[in-house]
C-alpha cells in the first residue's frame, strides 16, 4: 500500500473503519477478466454512494492481487483498509459525508 494512502488515515480511523466494514458484503467482484474501466466505474459508483466498500479480487497469484489492489486504490483515490483473502475493504471520503470519521 502507498504510504500516502496510509499517512490520511490515522490507526485509530482504521480501526473504526474495519469495524463498520466487518457487516458489510462485497459490492463489487472482480472476476476472470481482471480491472476492467466498468469495474472500476462500478468501484467508483459504490465508494460515492457508500464511502467503504468491500470488493473481492479473484487473482490466483499474490503478487497480481497486490498490483490489482494497488491499482484500484490509484485509479479511485480509494485507501485500502483492510484485506483478507480475497476480499479489499476501501474507504473514500465523498462529497456528501455518510461516516463520520473518529479524530
Amino acid at each position: 500500500m502507498s504510504q500516502s494512502n496510509k499517512a490520511q488515515l490515522s490507526k485509530t480511523q482504521i480501526k473504526f473503519l474495519r469495524s463498520k466494514a466487518h457487516k458489510l458484503k462485497p459490492v463489487v467482484m472482480i472476476g476472470d477478466k481482471g480491472l476492467t474501466e466498468n469495474v472500476l466505474e462500478e468501484i467508483n459508483n459504490a465508494l460515492n454512494h457508500h464511502e467503504l466498500i468491500k470488493v473481492k479480487v479473484r487473482a490466483e497469484e499474490r503478487e497480481d492481487k497486490k498490483a490489482m489492489i494497488d491499482e484500484i486504490c490509484k485509479q479511485t483515490k480509494g485507501h485500502e483498509v483492510q484485506v483478507i483473502g480475497h476480499v479489499l475493504v476501501l474507504y473514500r471520503r465523498s462529497d456528501d459525508v455518510k461516516i463520520i470519521l473518529p479524530k
